[in-house]
């Protein structure tokens, strides 16, 4: 006979609780991890990572993880622009700690479309960009 016991929560009463942002400091220019960061400098390296990672690309992860870069290659700017906006938006957005993506302008090169843009975050804003070549 296994032993049972009933117990009953309220959720009402139950906090929810942020999970902390501590991670490890990548440095892009020694491609090493070395030390922490939490809070806004964390977002700053997710921020980064997010728009670094051709989305469904890499099993280990999510397919809510990354941005969808690839399709865009040789198609047209005035095509280019407002998908760019909109899979930035999507992938930034995937993680609860962003929320807003905003203040888009695009710097438009012969064979490449550079958007730049505000990211919002539970910690703090965060200026970011992302190139896509055309």
């Amino acid at each position: 006979m296994t032993p049972t016991q009933e117990v009953e929560l309220n959720m009402e009463t139950i906090e929810k609780q942020r999970m902390s942002s501590l991670t490890w400091r990548i440095s892009e220019e020694r491609a090493e991890a070395r030390g922490t960061v939490d809070e806004l400098e964390a977002m700053k390296q997710a921020v980064w990572k997010i728009l670094q990672t051709e989305r469904y690309r890499y099993e280990i992860y999510d397919w809510n993880y990354g941005l969808e870069l690839e399709e865009l290659y040789g198609k047209n700017k005035t095509y280019v622009i407002p998908e760019l906006k909109k899979r930035i938006e999507e992938a930034l957005l995937a993680d609860d700690r962003v929320t807003a993506v905003t203040d888009f302008s695009f710097v438009q090169e012969k064979n490449s479309v550079t958007a730049e843009f505000m990211v919002h975050t539970i910690f703090g804003e965060i200026r970011a960009e992302r190139a896509v070549d055309i």
